[in-house]
């Protein structure tokens, strides 16, 4: 179930970012020839005016079709011949929908259950405040007593757990000591019992990594502000994160432990564990990686809606077109050397998970 709901949001994702092309180029007075769900072969089609649109056998997303975009055409709706401006804002629109779905999500959130956020020790008054499990290190009494990623502390040894230092605290008093650990995990709330190592390098004494976190609500007027203030400090986050990436591959060193790239295999087991955490947490981690999706999108690669907007920009400055041969050959190139990537990605999200 968790799977399917996994693999569904990230559908649902790239169909509303083909949305976000199919109604720009309506906008504009392009000729849609298909607006596909999933990838052909297509299984059912309905023709609707100028436009096909179909289900397709590979549940992946989806797809549009205009007249004039991939071969040159002189029919007055074709894409080809439409302005500079609208052609990008056609290309471009895709992408922004990602960023507008993430400013809904918080924005929606913010109004209702509160946007799930990690917060402080010291930090009051947040509603649904509580220390949560992110991590368990193998070989550990945490392990051994069979607490699970996305589990919620309740109390250790009958002390209730509000703040990470409480945990480290009460571990301390029990270290070498059998105690019980009563933890939430979804609706049920289970009694474990464990024995917190008397010492350790890290202090990590029931071999756990933790976070504190709480819902932070907004007024319905002050959420769609907010969704925008949290759509832009995970965009900037996400870039600043990238370029120490970036410079640390240049200067020749080791990215950071533990550092890992995640392809759609990858992406689509997170969701699947957060979906345990709860719905708001869901919900966020999938504003977060529409931010992603949109990111990748603006890349100048040509196989990307970031190469063709580029094109586009560099169509402008040459005051014409590149030739179309050139241009099919370099989308074609890029699309073919993001294919190993892709599959040297996949293949390692499935290592990980044997």
């Amino acid at each position: 179930m968790t799977l399917a709901v996994a693999l569904l949001s990230i559908g649902i994702l790239i169909i509303l970012h083909e949305l976000g092309h199919f109604l720009a180029a309506k906008k504009f007075g392009v000729k849609v020839e298909e607006f596909g769900i999933g990838l052909p072969p297509r299984l059912l089609g309905k023709k609707y005016g100028e436009t096909l649109y179909s289900v397709n056998a590979l549940p992946i997303g989806g797809f549009v079709r205009m007249e004039g975009e991939e071969k040159r055409s002189d029919a007055p709706g074709s894409f080809n011949r439409k302005p500079l401006w609208q052609r990008f804002s056609i290309v471009a629109a895709g992408v922004i929908v990602f960023w507008v779905i993430s400013v809904v999500i918080f924005a929606v959130l913010g109004a209702t259950t509160g946007i799930p956020s990690a917060i402080g020790d010291d930090e009051e008054n947040v509603a649904g405040s509580h220390v949560r499990i992110i991590g368990i290190s193998s070989d550990s009494p945490a392990e051994k007593s069979g607490l699970q990623f996305g589990d919620t502390i309740l109390s250790i040894g009958g002390q209730p757990i509000l703040k990470i230092r409480e945990v480290r605290e009460v571990s301390k008093i029990h270290a070498g000591q059998e105690t019980s650990i009563v933890i939430q995990r979804g609706s049920e709330q289970i009694s474990l019992s464990l024995v917190p190592r008397e010492s350790h390098p890290n202090d990590e004494l029931i071999g756990v990594s933790l976070t504190r976190a709480g819902n932070v609500k907004y007024a319905w007027y002050e959420s769609p502000w907010q969704g925008l203030v949290r759509t832009w400090h995970v965009t900037s986050s996400i870039f600043e994160t990238l370029g120490m990436l970036v410079s640390r591959l240049v200067g020749g060193e080791e990215l950071p432990a533990g550092t890992q790239i995640a392809g759609p295999v990858g992406i689509v087991v997170l969701l699947k564990d957060i979906f345990a955490l709860g719905m708001p947490w869901f919900l966020t981690f999938v504003a977060t990686i529409s931010v992603y999706l949109a990111i990748f999108n603006t890349l100048p690669i040509p196989a990307l809606d970031g190469g063709r907007m580029f094109f586009i920009l560099l169509e402008g400055v040459r005051r014409k077109p590149l030739p179309e041969k050139l241009e099919r050959r370099l989308i074609l190139i890029s699309f073919l050397a993001l294919i190993p990537f892709i599959l040297w990605v996949t293949v390692n999200d499935i290592l990980r998970l044997l």
